[in-house]
């Protein structure tokens, strides 16, 4: 059997595979893909396949992605092979959980203010700085990370307002609605989150009216993917002042156009796709990967973390 990376690890996780399964053959390959036609199994991060790929790997039958989205993936190419997809949902809850606390601790607190006035060796104590503790958070999309987040700012006293596509239940989620009472509830929300993925349903849900409807002091954070709003929409809400600021960590184009209004607005904060980096991830990957391998090879259990890919998720 012949498993194909598209990116590569660091030498001990290499090796930490070939110890694991001595029997197998893997290729660690960047940009390189001479043994697609030889594959059996492909693991990689979802943007680098395209229709012809998934032509070339006659032998593949599973692809695990090492993300949670799948958006970039050649959808009819898979589906028409019957090809097992699977991601690693759930690995990053704990530094996107962290990055989205680090953003707003840094905006409540004043830090930013803090930190210029400390460049400027101004001694200013009018900072402006409010607490958590008794505000409202609607979290769009509480599944692993969206419940962390949850977890984490119900800790600082925060209210949790948890909205998915059913209403279902989620933990640390303090009350639950669906997408179609957003409109109800936005106007409560003191920090509006994102931890969507791009699905038809999710693709440009949030329009002109979501965001008249929030406080005039809401946070956006949007840290699922970018084409849950349309740039015109947000530009004007944050021009306007329907909104006090964003925070985004995704974009509806990525890289950012070095032109872009968002670098030079005061109330935007850009992050570039980076809240689900650490140190641990390609690590935690493995974790999974390694179980569901082995599975795999005793008698093509479908492993953890399939994917649907007609529902996208």
């Amino acid at each position: 059997m012949e498993i194909l990376f598209t990116f590569v690890p660091k030498e001990d996780q290499q090796q930490r595979l070939k110890t694991e399964f001595p029997k197998i053959e893997f290729y660690f390959l960047y940009k390189d893909k001479t043994r697609l036609a030889s594959a059996d199994v492909i693991v990689t991060y979802g943007e680098d396949l395209t229709a012809e790929d998934i032509a070339a790997a006659k032998n593949v039958q599973w692809i695990m992605v090492a993300s949670a989205g799948i958006e970039k993936l050649p959808h009819q190419a898979i589906k028409n092979r019957d090809i097992t997809v699977s991601n690693v949902k759930g690995i990053h809850k704990i530094p996107m959980a962290e990055s989205v606390l680090a953003h707003l601790l840094s905006l409540e607190r004043s830090l930013p203010s803090i930190y210029q006035n400390q460049r400027n060796q101004d001694w200013n104590r009018r900072v402006g700085s409010v607490e958590l503790k008794d505000s409202t958070a609607l979290i769009l999309g509480p599944g692993a990370i969206g419940s962390e987040i949850g977890r984490l700012l119900q800790a600082f006293g925060v209210k949790t307002i948890g909205c998915n596509r059913s209403g279902t239940q989620a933990p640390h989620m303090d009350e639950m609605i669906s997408f179609e009472a957003i409109l109800e509830k936005l106007s409560q929300a003191d920090y509006v989150i994102s931890i969507l993925p791009s699905t038809t349903e999710t693709k440009y849900l949030l329009k002109e009216e979501h965001f008249k409807a929030m406080k005039k002091t809401a946070i956006f954070m949007n840290f699922g993917r970018g084409d849950l709003v349309a740039d015109a929409v947000l530009l004007n809400a944050l021009q306007k002042e329907e909104i006090a600021s964003a925070v985004l960590d995704v974009f509806e184009q990525e890289p950012l156009p070095e032109d872009h209004l968002y670098w030079t607005m005061d109330n935007v904060v850009v992050s570039p796709h980076i809240s689900s980096k650490s140190s641990k991830y390609v690590e935690r990957t493995l974790d999974i990967f390694i179980p569901n391998l082995k599975k795999w090879l005793v008698n093509r259990t479908v492993p953890t973390n399939l994917v649907d890919m007609e529902k996208g998720y």
